[in-house]
């Protein structure tokens, strides 16, 4: 194909910034390669500090003196829900946008876009319903509380789950007054582009929600590392995760943390196959396993062990990856590179002797250019190998026995990630003991995920991060407290 009909097939995307659509300063770009085929569809600007630089400029004059300062708590929550409206409205083609970007089936983005208008939908009901406090102090004087917003938030969005990250970020940093620049990732974020287009429509002002596209080494770097930023938030690795904190640290301002996890289900002998199996395996292959409380380890009670993984290999070898716009279980990796990582574990693991239970397909139809990865099932693995401790971030499932509940426990407990768990079991009592003995920010008690928990407070313990994220916990990490004592005499 020659290049004039090559750049005909390629749709340009601009970022967003202070309400214009803008390339980048220098007029570098990006090409995006759809998973599924591995082919260029698209291309955005390539940012970098420059414009990192204009975007939180606009986002502070937003702030500080545009009229975005000026709308009440009442006004904000009618945009934002105004927002969510014209997001239903446009879901057919923002899932189709986000499938083919991401890779992911497309009944998985469209359950992602439906996620995405929920988030502003339920932070622009609760934008007027945050309220400070009187505290009893001493005689003669008033002591009241205010929550106020940090001012402008930074927020670096991963390419797993770009619409639905973002959604959980601008949420709730908006419906609090803050403005926001967002930075997404460089190989997916093209619906991030398209809901700030919908965001300037629903009546939200310029300045106040910015999105610059370009590299993490380039534009998210400039804008961890900006002076003017007075919050950041970042879901992503541990590695990256560090460098923002110490940028955060650098400028004396908060961040919030979501780096990943090695999640547990925890499966006794009377929990109900029926509605586990369904569940865990759901858990795992659910955007190709690319996923940070993706449920990749499933500790299995010894003497159920062998009903257990007859059935989970029955279920895996059936298990069929294909492209975004087809009816599989699960799409492509997000890039070649991902696709090779997940590959390096299974080498290792056949290097280490550790048993492939079953393995997937990739469609006939699946495109050799594309980045698929077929799902795999291992077991027993010990609880000390890669693949029992490290985040994979593929459709790989490991299988660990325990022999009983303190077993169970100290097995989940045995990584250094605490983002979510679940526990399958009949009996109550060992199901809340078990839940409060676990380090993990969420538990899932005869369930996982509870799709998608827009209301429910996320977020990690230990290597997983810190802060929280959804819920209107979300709504405090994205403001302060301010103290008023007033002397009446």
């Amino acid at each position: 194909m020659d290049a004039e009909n090559r750049d005909s097939l390629i749709s340009e995307y601009l970022c967003i910034i202070d309400g214009e659509h803008r390339a980048a300063t220098d007029g570098r770009t990006i090409d995006m390669r759809a998973p599924s085929d591995g082919q260029i569809f698209a291309s955005v600007p390539r940012g970098g500090a420059s414009d990192i630089d204009v975007a939180v400029q606009s986002a502070r004059h937003a702030f500080e003196q545009g009229t975005w300062s000026q709308f009440t708590a009442l006004d904000r929550g009618r945009c934002l829900m105004c927002l969510a409206d014209l997001i239903s409205q446009h879901r057919s083609k923002l899932a189709q946008l986000e499938a083919k970007d991401t890779g992911k089936p497309l009944d998985q983005a469209r359950a992602d876009i439906a996620a995405l208008a929920r988030y502003f939908e339920f932070y622009g009901g609760a934008a007027d319903k945050i309220s400070g406090e009187t505290i009893p102090a001493q005689n003669g004087f008033l002591a009241l509380t205010l929550r106020e917003p940090h001012g402008v938030v930074g927020g670096i969005i991963p390419w797993n789950y770009p619409a639905q990250i973002a959604g959980r970020v601008a949420g709730a940093a908006l419906a609090m007054g803050n403005t926001v620049v967002l930075k997404p990732a460089e190989n997916a974020g093209l619906s991030i582009l398209r809901m700030a287009e919908l965001a300037l429509e629903a009546g939200i002002p310029a300045g106040v929600l910015n999105v610059v596209t370009g590299f993490g080494e380039e534009a998210g770097v400039a804008l961890a590392s900006h002076a003017d930023i007075d919050f950041l938030t970042f879901t992503g690795s541990p590695e990256v995760g560090a460098f923002v904190q110490a940028a955060a640290a650098g400028n004396h301002i908060g961040c919030t943390l979501e780096l990943g996890g090695k999640s547990p289900q925890i499966l006794f002998a009377d929990a109900d196959l029926d509605a586990a199996l369904p569940a865990i395996v759901k858990a795992i292959i659910q955007n190709g396993g690319q996923t940070c409380s993706a449920g990749s380890r499933v500790l299995i009670e010894d003497t159920i062990w062998q009903d257990v993984v007859a059935k989970l290999e029955t279920t895996f070898r059936k298990l069929v990856a294909g492209p975004h716009d087809g009816d599989y279980d699960l799409g492509a990796m997000i890039s070649a590179q991902q696709q090779d990582r997940v590959e390096g574990f299974v080498d290792r693991a056949a290097e280490d002797g550790i048993f492939q239970i079953a393995m997937g397909s990739v469609a006939e139809e699946a495109p050799d250019s594309g980045f698929y990865a077929r799902p795999r099932l291992f077991g027993p693995v010990p609880t000390d190998h890669p693949l029992a401790t490290e985040e994979v971030f593929g459709p790989i499932l490991s299988l660990i026995p325990f022999e009983d509940e303190q077993h169970a426990i100290s097995a989940a407990n045995a990584t250094p990630y605490g983002l979510v768990a679940g526990v399958w079991t009949r009996d109550g009592q060992r199901a809340l003991r078990v839940a409060k003995a676990v380090r993990s920010g969420q538990v899932f008690i005869n369930a996982y995920g509870a799709g998608g928990g827009v209301e429910l407070p996320f977020g990690g313990f230990k290597k997983s991060g810190h802060g929280r994220e959804k819920g209107l916990e979300a709504l405090y990490e994205f403001s302060a407290t301010k103290a008023i004592v007033y002397n009446h005499g």
